[in-house]
């Protein structure tokens, strides 16, 4: 159960952009698991993958035919098989399954994977079921392509803006994401399409994109393992009309604060969706000398599978807080500077316990199903924040039987 998440009613449709599912049967025959996303011509495109060495076929294929600067009309997205350590043969699956795509919409399609990583990837069905996918195209299928690209999800997971920007030009933003177990930063941490009507062009594009991405999907963890298949994909097809947004512009700003918006839904999403989460956690770390030492700390508390643990149990031992925060890679850690509270509760003050702290008023905020973890480092100005959720039962059965 999805921790306060529900899947949205509706997803604004984004001029220039249709979507169309179909069925292959990958691993299960009763459910979409390929989606085809057309991309009117003229439409920009902004990307962000793994950095895991073994990353997937269509990772290292989406990276070759984005340097290529070629022109892109559409994503081809399957859930149920990774294409992930398949080697050549993975790299040629892609390639045909990509072609079978450019067939349908006439030029250079993307392809990407979600699922078991291993094994073959089922060309044939998946070629098959292509131009029944591309026979439902419709601009306002969001919902069903979110639906389509699940994997261990309980929730579809989309998010939409639409704003008025200072010259009267009205743009929409709408995204979809998936994502719920092998969840850990290193780009992006899962399968995230976004799209857009705004004008912009494909270098600006992509650092609104590496921009937001720090903040949202790059700030979220689940169980610390990155993905070989995480991939982040931005288009903007300049439907809106009129000039193109620049940066240091008021339009551009605007854009920029909505698609963080959209980005941090989408992320946080993902962490609430958590493969068995119970509990939604905001790891808040300020007071550090750079931004990365700031993660740092969030990063190490968030993986810590005795923190997680204890905050599934509802158990305020802080002690594990602590324990993590302390070897956390900091130089010259000076915990006489330290703060810690959870939520309104104070545990550590200058290094030493709170002596107002009571057990009762920790249960409290531990049995909340959202709770902020404050720690201040006490050592400068900068800070980040860190996504994560807690580790139940349910995590270790889902994996236990994900092949199953």
């Amino acid at each position: 159960m999805a921790v306060d998440l529900h899947e949205p009613e509706a997803l604004l449709p984004i001029p220039g952009v249709r979507l169309g599912v179909g069925r292959a049967g990958i691993r299960r025959s009763d459910r979409d698991d390929l989606l085809l996303m057309a991309l009117d011509a003229g439409t920009t495109v902004a990307g962000l993958f793994t950095r895991n060495a073994f990353c997937a076929a269509p990772v290292t294929l989406c990276r070759q035919r984005l340097a290529e600067r070629t022109a892109v009309r559409g994503l081809l997205i399957n859930s149920g098989n990774a294409n992930a350590g398949t080697g050549r043969s993975g790299m040629e699956a892609a390639r045909q399954c990509a072609t079978a795509a450019e067939t349908q919409l006439g030029g250079m399609v993307l392809p990407f994977s979600t699922g078991v990583i291993g094994e073959p990837l089922p060309v044939d069905r998946m070629c098959s079921a292509i131009p029944r996918a591309a026979g439902q195209l419709r601009s306002d299928a969001w919902l069903d392509a979110a639906r389509a690209i699940m994997t261990t999800d309980t929730v579809a997971k989309g998010c939409s803006e639409r704003l008025q920007l200072e010259d009267g030009r009205e743009i929409t933003i709408t995204g979809i994401a998936k994502g719920a177990g092998m969840i850990c930063p290193d780009m992006a941490t899962m399968l995230a399409f976004i799209a857009t009507d705004a004008p912009i062009s494909r270098r600006d594009l992509q650092k609104a994109l590496e921009e937001v991405a720090a903040d949202s999907f790059n700030a979220i963890t689940i169980d610390g393992d990155t993905s070989t298949n995480d991939s982040l994909i931005l288009a903007a097809t300049g439907a809106a009309g009129g000039v193109a947004l620049v940066e240091g512009q008021a339009a551009h700003r605007q854009f920029l604060q909505a698609l963080q918006r959209v980005c941090d839904h989408l992320a946080q999403a993902v962490v609430r969706d958590g493969e068995g989460a119970t509990r939604f956690i905001t790891i808040a770390v300020e007071g550090a000398t750079h931004r990365d030492e700031a993660r740092a700390v969030g990063y190490t508390l968030a993986h810590s599978p005795l923190f997680k643990t204890a905050a599934f149990a509802g158990d305020p031992n802080w002690g594990r807080i602590l324990a993590a925060v302390g070897r956390a890679p900091v130089e010259d850690f000076d915990l006489s500077r330290v703060d810690i509270r959870i939520d309104e509760v104070a545990l550590i003050e200058q290094g030493e316990p709170h002596p107002d702290y009571r057990e009762a008023a920790g249960a409290t905020v531990f049995a909340r199903p959202e709770f902020t973890v404050h720690v201040a480092l006490g050592r400068g100005r900068q800070a980040a924040r860190v996504y994560t959720c807690d580790l139940s039962y349910d995590y270790v059965r889902i994996n236990a039987e994900y092949r199953s």
